[in-house]
């Protein structure tokens, strides 16, 4: 390899792999590096800039941890993320988005018309939907991963005040497909600034807000699996999102009901007697 030039070194890289090389790991790391020694010639970058990203890297692994994954958040706050679901999200069905670094599994189970809001108080909001396939028909038995912010902007696994399950909860559709729960209406939040993520934020002069969601991981066998969320329409950081994970079919709407017009078969139900917000969103899976 003593005639690799700047000229010819992403050629000499593609021809390094040998024989008994995974063909599509050949292919993403020869278009991994030819993309990046593109991008070194493309801004002449120094060696100080290269010792600033290694340093940045080194950051976010000394951050990361069970309760937060900053490689996520730097993997959110460039886009990648999203670009990843948009690429991967299928016509016809609900659009995926990002699974964010806060989300917590093996959540305990949550009853139709369960509630979410344990002692929090503040607005009630009544979620509930179908889950369907491509063509409309109902899913029975689908799973449903939801998880939100609490009304301070905090996630459980950022909050030690907060038990480790608070606003999670893990449903399954019923026979017509059905999943339901109440639950305080999430507030817009910013995403942790204080590592790396943060720094690229202030160099490229962005705010660190997400627009307030809903996020749910929905699941079913025979259908593909979909991570995304779902958007209040009336927040301010909607088209100013700083993960970029809205997309039009994303958005819902919170409908004000009247007082003493709170539904039976709710945990809630007998419990609610002001003025209350409902949300209807259906989600479509795609078939494997």
């Amino acid at each position: 390899m003593r005639n690799v030039t700047v000229d010819n070194i992403t050629e000499v890289f593609s021809a390094y792999f040998g024989d008994e090389a995974d063909p599509r790991s050949k292919e993403v790391l020869s278009s991994l590096a030819k993309h990046m020694h593109a991008f070194v010639k493309d801004v002449n970058l120094t060696h100080d800039e290269w010792r600033t990203g290694l340093k940045a890297l080194e950051w976010a692994g000394q951050l990361t941890c069970p309760e937060r994954n900053e490689f996520v958040l730097l993997s959110d706050v460039m886009g990648l993320s999203s670009l990843v679901d948009m690429v991967n999200s299928k016509p016809g069905v609900t659009s995926s988005s990002v699974l964010g670094p806060f989300h917590v599994s093996n959540a305990p189970p949550l009853e139709i018309g369960g509630d979410m809001r344990a002692d929090f108080g503040g607005e009630v909001v009544l979620v509930e939907g179908i889950v369907r396939d491509a063509q409309g028909e109902p899913i029975p038995g689908a799973v449903v991963d939801i998880w939100q912010t609490a009304p301070n902007g905090l996630y459980s696994s950022q909050d030690p005040k907060q038990d480790t399950y608070s606003f999670h909860g893990l449903m399954t559709t019923d026979k017509q497909g059905r999943y339901a729960f109440t639950t305080i209406r999430p507030v817009s939040y910013v995403v942790p600034d204080d590592g790396p993520a943060g720094e690229i934020l202030k160099a490229a002069g962005r705010h660190p807000w997400r627009p307030s969601h809903l996020h749910f991981i929905v699941e079913a066998p025979g259908y593909q699996s979909l991570t995304t969320e779902v958007f209040a329409a009336d927040d301010p950081y909607l088209d100013q999102d700083t993960v970029f994970g809205v997309r039009e079919d994303l958005v819902m709407h919170y409908v004000t009901q009247a007082a003493g017009t709170f539904p039976e078969g709710f945990v809630l139900s007998g419990k609610v007697d002001g003025e209350y917000s409902r949300v209807d969103f259906d989600f479509k899976l795609a078939a494997i």
